[in-house]
């Protein structure tokens, strides 16, 4: 009876590897990697820790370990997500106003090459954030992401005199992920080091209410495969069908992520509905996020047909990535209308002969008005909005 029972647990050992393998090899190579990475961590075989420190001047996130054992484009490779506090011991309001992100190596003893990042994502709670400001109508009009760092912009800071206004023990978000273009045939171990900047509060500094905006180009959804076609010329191929995808008022429906062909390209895309401007007010800082073979992508005006910023891009020549991106950043600051149109123009040069994805996004922080109306209320005593 007990040899029965034995073999019959082999023999289930051996359905659920074989079912397990095949499910694996079905995976595409994100998903490959989420497994990958979650194996490594729950088993322990490689470090599974955050290392968090933090002064009244900044908070530094160490992450995880992460294996690149592939060739990892963007949103492929793997990745570790955090929920965490300023201070969770503090209640007091600080401002946010630098961020950071770099490669280092497993040991956290030398910072390595930031072609390893691929993004570097912090997003609020809208809800937790803006009921502590009685501002409850905006929670749940936009994806509440604070940032994004990225290959080209691994750091930035505010112009002087400005920030993001948060609670010591106010929950935040962070998710960041790796990449790798060029490296085959090896296996090496990766942690991201995650820098933000803060002040103390005082009266001077104004906050800023950030926005993202992106190219996104119409697809077939009967169809979305099959790419731009004589009948169609207008329409992307899309790099999937589950992520990036958005429909607006309009109606149709848009991809954020897309493929680009061997060649020169210009793309461009109507923001004014992703603004979502309710008051005339003015921008002091764009950082983009580009992939590789992207040159520039502007910011324009369409009502008065100008140029208000171009972030250009810098390729490497020798291998696949983006060298530099440049961005925007001033105290003055660029006048946004509500009764303007807005538009992102993007110009490509796939130099590959293969296929290639794209996205470009800018994150946009402008003056918040409102919100400044609100931090007159404060009471630092009792670390509460009137």
């Amino acid at each position: 009876m007990k040899s029965k029972v034995t073999k019959y647990f082999v023999f289930l050992i051996l359905i659920v590897n074989t079912v397990g393998g095949l499910y694996y090899l079905s995976l595409t190579n994100r998903h490959k990697a989420i497994v990958k990475t979650y194996l490594a961590h729950k088993l322990g075989i490689v470090d599974n820790t955050w290392h968090i420190t933090s002064t009244d001047h900044s908070i530094s996130l160490i992450t995880p370990t992460m294996v690149i054992d592939n060739i990892y484009k963007s949103m492929e490779g793997p990745q570790v997500i955090k929920s965490f506090q300023l201070n969770s011991e503090k209640s007091n309001l600080v401002w946010l106003t630098s961020f950071e992100t770099k490669a280092i190596d497993d040991d956290e003893s030398k910072a390595i090459s930031n072609d390893f990042i691929c993004h570097t994502n912090i997003d609020f709670y809208d809800g937790e954030h803006y009921a502590r400001w009685n501002l409850n109508n905006r929670i749940g009009l936009r994806y509440p992401r604070l940032t994004t760092m990225t290959t080209g912009i691994e750091s930035y800071k505010f112009p002087k005199g400005f920030g993001f206004p948060v609670f010591n023990n106010e929950n935040l978000f962070l998710s960041t992920q790796t990449l790798n273009h060029n490296v085959v045939g090896k296996t090496f171990s990766v942690k991201h080091q995650i820098n933000i900047g803060l002040e103390k509060h005082h009266k001077s500094i104004r906050p800023l209410m950030p926005k993202t905006v992106m190219i996104v180009l119409p697809y077939d959804t009967e169809n979305p495969f099959e790419g731009p076609t004589e009948e169609n010329p207008n329409m992307c191929l899309p790099i999937e069908t589950k992520n990036h995808s958005y429909t607006y008022n309009d109606g149709i429906t848009y991809s954020g992520h897309w493929v680009v062909f061997p060649g020169e390209a210009t793309y461009k895309a109507n923001i004014t509905e992703q603004l979502q401007l309710l008051e005339d007010t003015t921008l002091h800082l764009i950082a983009s996020h580009l992939h590789p073979f992207s040159e520039s992508l502007s910011f324009r005006d369409k009502t008065i047909d100008s140029t208000l910023f171009t972030s250009k891009a810098k390729n490497y020549k020798n291998k696949i990535g983006l060298k530099e991106v440049t961005y925007f950043s001033s105290e003055t600051g660029i006048k946004l209308y509500t009764d303007h149109d807005y538009e992102l123009v993007l110009k490509t040069n796939n130099t590959s002969k293969i296929n290639q994805d794209m996205m470009a996004s800018m994150f946009m922080f402008l003056y918040d008005k409102e919100m400044d109306e609100r931090l007159k209320t404060y009471n630092p005593q009792t670390d509460e909005a009137l």
